[in-house]
């Protein structure tokens, strides 16, 4: 009879969260028909800041917002909450299937849209190059829906919801 252990690091734990995030994002955009092509040419800069920042446990939400650039107004949002916590069962997941099912309640956004993505920090973070404080666009007469977790692993979790009128 022979015994093993595996270990989930929480660097490892990070690793696999930021890259999930980033692919979930990558995901969204492209699904409800805009174009990845600037979120991926930036893919280092996103992936330093939400690294960096699960790291240190800064970050709170990573946002995708859709706005019609003819007015500036959100057109819909998407939230993706950073959850911390002590204790996990040492797995990394990641649930596609939660997510392409509320790509395809949310619906498309209309082709002329444009997008900016936004990470919401806890006060004292690390300075990441590349990155400063902004303002998140209006959700007034928007409702939100939860998809519940979506990536995860040892001691950190994420979680996913939209915004839709």
């Amino acid at each position: 009879m022979s015994t093993s252990t595996f270990v989930v690091s929480y660097a490892n734990t990070v690793s696999h969260v930021t890259t999930k995030m980033l692919l979930v994002l990558k995901e969204i955009i492209r699904e409800i028909g805009l174009d990845p092509t600037r979120f991926t040419k930036h893919w280092q800069t996103y992936e330093d800041a939400v690294s960096t920042w699960l790291a240190s446990r800064h970050l709170r939400r990573i946002t995708l917002e859709v706005y019609d650039p003819r007015t500036n107004g959100l057109v819909t949002r998407w939230d993706i909450d950073v959850v911390y916590s002590t204790v996990g069962e040492g797995r990394l997941w990641f649930d596609t299937a939660a997510v392409r099912y509320a790509i395809a309640k949310a619906g498309l956004a209309a082709s002329s849209c444009l997008y900016d993505i936004i990470l919401t920090n806890e006060p004292g973070r690390p300075k990441v190059d590349g990155w400063e404080a902004c303002e998140l666009r209006s959700t007034e007469g928007f409702r939100r829906y939860s998809i519940g977790a979506t990536v995860g692993g040892d001691g950190l979790h994420a979680q996913t919801a939209y915004w839709s009128r």
